[in-house]
Formats: structure tokens, C-alpha cells, sequence
């Protein structure tokens, strides 16, 4: 490496570091000099209330287009498909059709939207949930 690029790097490395460390310390601090009431006078007034069940909440996941698409067909082929396969049924070339939907399926199995099951070797198929 030339030493001037190194310098460069070592710089611009700098420059961030000073921008995050200005960054954290603008933002502002929560206030620690908060009344706290004593916890020994709410245990007192506290009566027994019906516990509710909550709902669970709903999580909203904000797909790409190209993971919704992926996540489309693997819901319509709803005994299981692989990434070869969805690629090709999205449009894609024979050669790269598998890689093009593995990069969509690394986030649907993240946010656990499809499930991946091992076949026999290295045959994967991916159903929805």
C-alpha cells in the first residue's frame, strides 16, 4: 500500500470518528434529577386488578420489491420450493437464477416469513409460514 493512500485512509478514518463522537455527544441526555416516588407508598395503593391478556402486536416488515416478489411464489407453491426454481419463475437466467432469490431468502428466513428444510444432501427446499 502507498504510504500516501495510507495516510488517506488513516484521515477520512479520523474524520469519522470525530463526526460520530460530535454526533453522541449532541444528542441529548435524559433527565436524572426525575422525582422518583418511594415504592414502598405504591405498594400500598396498589389493589388487584384483573389481568388482561394482550394482543399480540402486529410487525410490520418493509420488504423490496424483489423480496416480496420472492416471497409471492414461495407462498403460491405452498409444498415447498428452491431458490433454483424461484428464480426461474421470476424470470431469471438458468445460470443465475439461484444466487439472484438467495439474497431475498437470507431476509425472509430473518424475519422468519418462510421456513428452510434440508432434503437429502444439499437439496433446500423453502416453504411459507
Amino acid at each position: 500500500m502507498r504510504l500516501a493512500h495510507k495516510r488517506k485512509v488513516q484521515s477520512k478514518l479520523q474524520k469519522r470518528m470525530k463526526a460520530i463522537v460530535a454526533n453522541l455527544s449532541s444528542t441529548p441526555k435524559a433527565d436524572t434529577s426525575a422525582k422518583v416516588e418511594p415504592v414502598a407508598k405504591k405498594a400500598a395503593i396498589v389493589t388487584p386488578q384483573q389481568e388482561s391478556v394482550a394482543a399480540p402486536a402486529k410487525v410490520t416488515v418493509t420488504l423490496t420489491p424483489k423480496q416480496q416478489q420472492v416471497l409471492d411464489i414461495v407462498v403460491a407453491n405452498a409444498n415447498g420450493i428452491n431458490p433454483k426454481s424461484i428464480g426461474l419463475s421470476a424470470g431469471q437466467e438458468d445460470a443465475k437464477a439461484a444466487s439472484w432469490a438467495t439474497g431475498a431468502l437470507k431476509k425472509l428466513l430473518q424475519e422468519e416469513l418462510v421456513l428452510k428444510e434440508q432434503l437429502s444432501g444439499n437439496k433446500v427446499i423453502y416453504k411459507a409460514v
